[in-house]
């Protein structure tokens, strides 16, 4: 279990939560940390965002549900990565469903908090920045490999290879 922010041993270099250590401190004041059972529900498609949630350890599957009913896995977070943070800046509801895949451990920082934190701290308006940065083209490679490919286990497979380079 991860304790605080500070003394993170989970933490990797270019995560979203890698701040300067003085504004490590900062940043660890803003969250809460929760551990969350496998099958928990962060947040639900359509829903306002409360805050972000930096994943500390273990998976949650990140899907959209179609008009039809359907649920798509569009990808499985883990370890330093942010859920969240587009609908926050962006004042719009959540794009997506956050489920935990296993037991996980996240940090929570209310959407009040970061925004007035992100207002003040310019280093942290860069991590968000990089963090969207890196999501949004992987999220457009995994929907092209999955039109380009022919078959559907051709989509299946090229899926689990995006998941599994992610680990």
């Amino acid at each position: 279990m991860v304790e605080d922010c500070v003394n993170c041993t989970l933490r990797r270099q270019n995560s979203f939560c890698s701040f300067s250590p003085g504004l490590q401190g900062q940043f660890d004041r803003l969250g809460h940390h929760s551990i969350f059972p496998s099958g928990a529900l962060l947040f639900v498609e359509g829903q306002r965002p409360r805050g972000i949630y930096v994943v500390c350890s273990g998976h949650v599957k990140l899907s959209t549900t179609s008009a039809s009913g359907r649920i798509l896995i569009l990808k499985v977070a883990g370890p330093g990565e942010v859920l969240g943070l587009s609908a926050i800046l962006s004042g719009s509801v959540c794009e997506l469903t956050a489920e935990t895949a296993r037991p996980c451990q996240v940090n929570f920082i209310e959407r009040e908090a970061l925004l007035d934190f992100l207002r003040r701290n310019g280093e942290a308006v860069l991590h968000s920045a990089k963090a969207l940065s890196v999501v949004f083209p992987a999220a457009f490679r995994d929907v092209q490999d999955i039109i380009m490919a022919r078959s559907s286990a051709g989509k299946l497979a090229r899926l689990i290879l995006s998941w599994s380079a992610g680990q």
